[in-house]
């Protein structure tokens, strides 16, 4: 009896040591370390939202539902270390309570939760039941300090997405912020507009990749506008960068939209490593891609349909666009495909049947007395 009493206890002290590494490694530890157990844990709540949403069709009802999925993360990943947690301790305090699992359970249960209603009986199990008090006290405040920090890098993350919405549309398309930023603009204003563009959101992807690497719960958090999303966002502005480099390469603004594109592989492939996605470190630039010519030829009669300075062909630009867009179509690709992503249009396929959808515009309408052809009325109207 009282070798698996004593089994018991090393069973709880190994129990305890590796559940304390889950909680600092996932809550303290400013790096993406690899705790086994958070993993689990997300992904059962991955795979149980999978089964709710299996037959839902609407993408709307779908995105409704799997806004809980991130949150129900978090609690349930509190839930399972508080369990065991509990577990090591009741496994700790065997020996101490002459092999009595159920006494053993009771003082751990309330020292954990700080009931106070099991006192201790000797030194051996006083020690522990103080131990365990603190651990549940420290657990949960861990757990309460790390929310604002999950919070605050959410709001950041938002702010840059909304703000696109009105360039990029909604779902976010890389074409369409050429447009839209060409559309009652100058050349050179245009130009100017997307190169301070690409300087933001060249902070904004290291921001995501340090944030969402880190703390990894972030990557399936939803933002709140239904058909908006981060990797959306992110990939038009790429795609963007990539079109204006391969079609413009005399007027872009080379150096900014080079860096954005930079950032923004490194930081799709440092969120991809995070959660297990393969990255492929060196593509071939002449390897083919998931968007066709007669996809990329479609965007540029789209771009010359509004005098956007296209001063090279569909057919020689068409190299360029590729090289730059092997490097990230692939691992962009794999994250929207793991976090459900709006099916928008040149970001992959999607667990769910679905089409892509083209960016929402808002109708262009003026007052009936307004000539719509009046120069000083171009400011007023509204966006594409």
């Amino acid at each position: 009896m009282a070798v698996i009493v004593w089994a018991a206890f090393t069973v709880g002290m190994v129990g305890l040591l590796l559940t304390w590494m889950s909680v600092i490694g996932t809550l303290i530890v400013p790096r993406p370390l690899r705790s086994s157990l958070s993993r689990v844990t997300g992904l059962a709540t991955i795979k149980v939202f999978l089964v709710i949403t299996k037959h839902v069709t609407s993408y709307e009802v779908r995105d409704r539902i799997l806004a809980w999925q991130s949150p129900m993360s978090l609690f349930v990943r509190l839930l399972v270390w508080v369990i065991l947690f509990d577990f090591s301790f009741s496994l700790l305090l065997l020996p101490f309570v002459d092999g009595d699992i159920w006494q053993a359970a009771t003082e751990a249960g309330s020292a954990m939760f700080t009931l106070g209603y099991a006192a201790p009986s000797n030194v051996g199990n006083t020690i522990l039941v103080y131990v365990a008090a603190y651990t549940g006290l420290i657990v949960i405040a861990l757990q309460i300090g790390y929310l604002p920090t999950l919070y605050a890098a959410f709001n950041r993350r938002e702010a840059e997405v909304t703000l696109l919405v009105s360039r990029a549309g909604s779902p976010a398309w890389g074409p369409e912020l050429l447009v839209r930023t060409r559309f009652g603009m100058a050349a050179q204003t245009s130009t100017s507009e997307l190169s301070e563009l690409y300087r933001t959101w060249e902070r904004w992807a290291a921001d995501v990749a340090e944030s969402h690497s880190t703390y990894l719960t972030l990557v399936w958090f939803r933002s709140p506008a239904p058909l908006s999303n981060w990797l959306n966002s992110l990939l038009s502005v790429m795609d963007a960068a990539a079109l204006q480099l391969s079609l413009s390469p005399r007027s872009a603004p080379s150096t900014r939209a080079r860096l954005v594109l930079r950032m923004g592989f490194t930081c799709l492939n440092q969120v991809a490593r995070a959660i297990r996605i393969p990255v492929d470190e060196d593509p071939d630039p002449d390897s083919p891609i998931a968007v066709t010519f007669e996809d990329f030829q479609s965007a540029v009669e789209l771009l010359r349909a509004v005098d956007y300075p296209v001063e090279v062909t569909a057919e020689q630009a068409w190299p360029h666009f590729r090289g730059w867009r092997v490097n990230y179509e692939r691992v962009a690709y794999g994250i929207a495909y793991a976090i459900d992503a709006p099916p928008s249009m040149w970001s992959g396929p999607r667990r769910f049947a679905s089409e892509p959808i083209l960016p929402q515009r808002p109708k262009n309408r003026t007052a009936k007395e307004v000539n719509p052809d009046d120069p000083q009325m171009m400011g007023q109207r509204k966006p594409r």
